[in-house]
């Protein structure tokens, strides 16, 4: 055994997988600038943290099940006159996540509350935060099904595990007693454990209509409004504004 391949096995063996695969190009490179111990090894180990950062976000982002990739480079604040720079960049600092803040975005259609929600989202991955995003939709079905459905189980679990949870598009049915006293449940598991960020067209004086049960509307108000910022975003939607028409263009002749 040459003593790369035994050098190579050595890190195998203690996980040090990403640089076990990048040994050869290593050694030449080290060999050729005449590299330090010290400076090999800097550079090797600094290889491997690096790759498993990267990983690691990777497998965060996959598990965090975003509908899109849009980052808060992307969300354009000078179309939506009711959220401040100031506001903004208090958001994007993340401190709320820390505090157990949640955060509830309103707004009509196509005002950007779910751009922001990803954005916020993708923002804490990077910073080390575990994320969820969730239809309310999908969240419904999940609690539904989670006692018969391994996806359903493991999906929740996540969920739980997270520090920042993103339940988009709150009104968008309305719920039986059992489903809003499922949902009852994970909001009071997730009271003191992570931050929610909710998406909604109505505000929490209309919850009432989707939950439908008022005990447990207060119950849920009670958890989530306890620590909470409302962001109501105005303007006309985004898709209105950029829609396309399958219709050409044609010119006025007189």
């Amino acid at each position: 055994m040459t003593q790369s391949k035994e050098l190579k096995d050595l890190l195998i063996s203690l996980r040090l997988t990403e640089a076990a695969t990048e040994l050869p190009s290593f050694l030449t490179k080290a060999e050729t600038n005449n590299m330090s111990y010290q400076s090999f090894l800097q550079e090797i180990m600094s290889f491997e943290q690096k790759r498993r950062e990267e990983k690691l976000i990777e497998r965060r982002m996959k598990w965090a099940s975003f509908p899109f990739n849009k980052t808060l480079l992307d969300f354009n604040l000078k179309e939506q006159p009711s959220l401040s720079k100031r506001q903004f960049n208090q958001l994007t600092e993340l401190n709320w996540i820390d505090q157990l803040f949640n955060l509830i975005l309103l707004g009509p259609p196509g005002t950007g509350k779910t751009h922001l929600a990803v954005g916020l989202g993708i923002q804490a991955i990077f910073e080390g935060y575990k994320v969820m995003f969730i239809s309310m939709g999908d969240l419904i079905h999940a609690l539904k099904t989670e006692e018969i459905t391994r996806k359903s189980q493991i999906r929740l679990k996540r969920l739980r595990e997270s520090n920042l949870v993103i339940i988009d598009d709150l009104m968008f049915m309305a719920m039986d007693q059992r489903e809003a006293n499922l949902f009852f449940h994970l909001i009071n598991d997730l009271y003191n454990s992570a931050s929610i960020v909710l998406t909604s067209n109505k505000g929490p004086s209309d919850w009432g209509e989707l939950l439908g049960d008022p005990a447990i509307t207060t119950a849920v108000l009670d958890r989530i409004v306890h620590r909470a910022e409302v962001v109501q975003l105005s303007g006309e939607s985004y898709r209105m504004k950029t829609r396309e028409s399958i219709f050409e263009e044609q010119t006025v002749q007189n």
